[in-house]
């Protein structure tokens, strides 16, 4: 798996169009503000260690909004991080799980519309922490 993390005072989106035929219609837009939002590539190599992905993936984002004193995500699937991409549904079960698990411990949590392409505007603080890599 692969993690864009960026924290930022503002992350707003809306649906624009969808792109895998089986996922649920969600057109939405939402703002969320001085939140960590995740831009997640799940590859196939994750499927045999779906739990441990997931965990780590909760644990980054943790870290990040530790950082900054917030207990607010977004978790975005970004399909742009590699060349490789695991199957849509188990990058959504990922998702969702991890969701649950940062809501479970006072986190507000947005995912953006799975399966959708998105319009949207991120700000991003300076400091070097604003933005990290990460392989899971």
């Amino acid at each position: 798996m692969r993690v864009l993390l960026f924290y930022g005072p503002e992350f707003w989106f809306r649906t624009h169009s969808k792109v895998i035929e089986s996922a649920p219609d969600d057109d939405r837009e939402c703002r969320v503000e001085n939140a960590v939002v995740a831009f997640v590539h799940a590859e196939p190599k994750d499927e045999g260690d779906a739990s441990g992905v997931e965990t780590r993936l909760v644990k980054n984002v943790k870290w990040l909004a530790g950082k900054f004193g917030s207990k607010s995500a977004v978790l975005h699937y970004f399909s742009h991080l590699g060349s490789e991409l695991a199957p849509p549904e188990f990058t959504r079960g990922v998702l969702d799980r991890a969701a649950e698990r940062l809501r479970s411990v006072g986190f507000r949590v947005e995912t953006t519309p799975f399966g959708h392409f998105c319009e949207w505007r991120l700000s991003v603080v300076g400091e070097s922490l604003g933005k990290v890599w990460k392989e899971l």
